[in-house]
């Protein structure tokens, strides 16, 4: 197994570090967190000794226990902590997104080419096989394609902070938050990995008063088709996502944790696509990127790093066509 740092000590951190293990493709031997209480906590919880413990980001990344690591922090703190880890020569596994600006995500990318490293985004869904079903269906009748409608909408517990006027990172310009760079991200990644680069990107946003988006609208064109896109954090949806191949429709029940899928005819009939989900969403991804660096599988990484390029160049269109600005906007 790849030995593993992380950084965060949150819950999607803990569900990572448990798919890990759980497919034996890393195993934990590090841990930073700005406290050593929270790390202690945290390691306790998931009922492991002898775990080396950082509270210097530097003393961290200067470590010889890990080669790899997983960053779970603040949006904007991405940036900084992937291209620390890189110039110590550790392989990055961030979570999405990976940067705040396609700038910052072009250092990296070139950063970790120029030291030969893997730079992964983590974008869970792509790699379920729930996921690999809808675009081998997808693949399978591109021609009848004709366009998707989808929705990933969840009302934020942060949301309530927020009104509270706590000013919680998700909300906030600082930290590169709000809907479209939180559960915008998977629903983007869908549209890419299913259709391709769009011609042209269109993000009509709810803009709070904090400056950041709580939903919104966005639009992706394609030549003979478009892509609808329904994402929020201040409100709830029960809206499924469906994709169009002509008379017949393709129905997920989610754009991002998506756990059935419908086939359903021009007669209106309704058939179950048969499907697999692990109890861990992330057993997959954890599984593949260790694969694929143990394996040293170049093709399927430059595939994953495309993926990666249109994403994060889709989400800077759109925060632009909305006029949404971060602070690592201002920053040269």
């Amino acid at each position: 197994m790849i030995s593993l740092g992380i950084i965060g000590t949150n819950w999607i951190t803990e569900q990572f570090v448990r798919a890990a293990e759980e497919t034996k493709a890393f195993s934990l031997t590090q841990v930073y967190s700005r406290t050593e209480e929270k790390a202690a906590d945290f390691i306790a919880d998931l009922g492991k000794k002898n775990i080396k413990i950082s509270t210097s980001l530097e003393d961290f990344f200067d470590s010889k226990d890990f080669d790899a690591v997983y960053i779970a922090s603040p949006n904007a703190l991405h940036f900084s902590q992937a291209k620390l880890a890189l110039e110590h020569g550790k392989n990055v596994i961030v979570e999405k997104p990976s940067t705040s600006t396609i700038r910052e995500f072009t250092l990296l990318d070139n950063l970790a080419s120029e030291k030969d490293l893997y730079f992964f985004e983590a974008a869970r869904q792509i790699h379920e096989p729930i996921f690999k079903k809808i675009q081998s269906y997808v693949d399978e009748n591109r021609a009848e394609l004709s366009g998707a409608s989808l929705s990933y909408m969840k009302y934020s517990s942060r949301y309530d902070d927020y009104k509270a006027g706590k000013n919680p990172n998700i909300f906030n310009t600082k930290f590169s938050g709000g809907a479209l760079y939180d559960l915008g991200v998977y629903t983007v990644y869908d549209a890419v990995v299913l259709f391709g680069q769009p011609d042209d990107v269109c993000y009509d946003a709810e803009i709070l008063e904090s400056g950041i988006d709580g939903s919104g609208t966005l639009t992706l064109k394609y030549s003979d088709f478009d892509v609808n896109i329904l994402i929020g954090k201040t409100k709830n949806s029960y809206i499924q996502s469906e994709i169009y191949f002509n008379k017949k429709t393709l129905l997920m029940n989610s754009a991002g944790d998506i756990t059935h899928v419908q086939l359903a005819d021009e007669n209106k009939n309704i058939t179950t696509v048969p499907t697999t989900k692990s109890d861990n969403p992330m057993d997959s991804e954890a599984a593949e990127f260790a694969r694929i660096i143990t394996e040293n599988d170049k093709e399927t990484y430059e595939k994953l790093l495309k993926y990666a390029r249109i994403v994060n160049r889709i989400l800077e269109q759109a925060r632009t066509s909305a006029g949404l600005v971060f602070e690592a906007d201002k920053e040269k």
